[in-house]
């Protein structure tokens, strides 16, 4: 069959968009709780690896100078590093200080205060790791204010403080972080956990700054469930109060179902703003068969986040 001009065009066009976009999945395999960060000219993307909790025992990372090209980095921390961690290493934050690179994790699903786990912190020299254990022992191993210590999330506040915002089991703290990383500062009133959960939080947290408000981004719903979704609140301090605005992502039946655990990042060039999140594949009904998704996201005029439209293609090219 002899093809035009014009029928050739059409039948390339899919794969010349495709080219030109990011694609979701952004990456193969499973992949869950994404944390999107910018060091310097790179994205970076830490997933939690998405397996049963015996088998998530390390940690791979992501990285990517135009949001369509992404370089794989095994293993960038595991069990062997972390001798108090022997399962349930997910959800990781990273933040960089000082010329280190320092990534919260947690471990152990601990479901009690009589159980080894929780909150552990980990030391590199590079963004790829390898990370070294930093204290030896879980940072956050109690259930302060009814909180799981799972889904941390690393702040840093315009006055140059850190805060851990972590939380699950529908509960969320904050607690101001000491200068290196090893332990808390009591706030004036002599509290070091802060409890901070707004209605319909789950897991989760995650907190950005945009034109002097603090935005606050929590996951609701069951996370092996179709109705895993993302909400926020705004605030005029990383304290709160709260106030629950609405969803911002959810499910597409006709796309994906489950899309929460998030993170935001902008473009400093473009400011273009965009969202990194897991969703599950239509048809797949194995909890953990996650993959990690990023869509654009965009505000109104009056700084309200507009729900995200997810999407097949994902997000144009986009360098630093």
């Amino acid at each position: 069959m002899k093809l035009n001009r014009f029928t050739l065009l059409l039948l390339l066009f899919p794969l010349f968009v495709q080219g030109q976009t990011s694609g979701n999945p952004i990456f193969p395999g499973w992949y869950a709780d994404p944390e999107a960060i910018v060091f310097g000219k790179t994205y970076w993307v830490y997933p939690t690896y998405s397996a049963k909790y015996k088998e998530q025992v390390f940690m791979d990372a992501f990285s990517s100078k135009d949001l369509i090209t992404w370089k794989k980095h095994e293993r960038i921390i595991d069990t062997a590093s972390i001798k108090w961690a022997n399962k349930a290493m997910w959800a990781p934050s990273i933040t960089k200080k000082d010329g280190k690179y320092y990534l919260f994790f947690g471990a152990n699903d601990i479901q009690s205060d009589n159980e080894l786990g929780g909150i552990g912190v980990a030391v590199s020299d590079k963004p790829e790791g390898p990370f070294k254990d930093l204290l030896g022992k879980p940072l956050v191993d109690k259930f302060y204010n009814k909180a799981q210590p799972i889904d941390q999330f690393v702040f840093k506040d315009k006055d140059g403080q850190y805060y851990l915002i972590y939380g699950g089991w529908s509960h969320c703290n904050i607690a101001k972080l000491n200068n290196d990383f090893t332990g808390f500062v009591p706030y004036p009133d002599g509290t070091t956990f802060k409890e901070i959960t707004p209605e319909g939080y789950v897991e989760g947290s995650f907190m950005f700054i945009r034109d002097g408000k603090y935005y606050f981004m929590w996951s609701e719903g069951g996370w092996t469930g179709p109705n895993y979704s993302v909400a926020y609140a705004i605030a005029d301090s990383p304290l709160g109060p709260f106030k629950r605005i609405g969803k911002i992502l959810k499910q597409d039946p006709l796309v994906a179902t489950g899309a929460g655990h998030h993170s935001v990042i902008q473009n400093p060039k473009t400011k273009q703003w965009y969202i990194v999140y897991h969703r599950r594949p239509l048809g797949e009904k194995d909890g953990n068969h996650r993959v990690t998704c990023i869509d654009e996201m965009s505000f109104d005029e009056n700084g309200l986040i507009k729900p995200v439209k997810i999407t097949k293609e994902g997000v144009s090219k986009s360098k630093l």
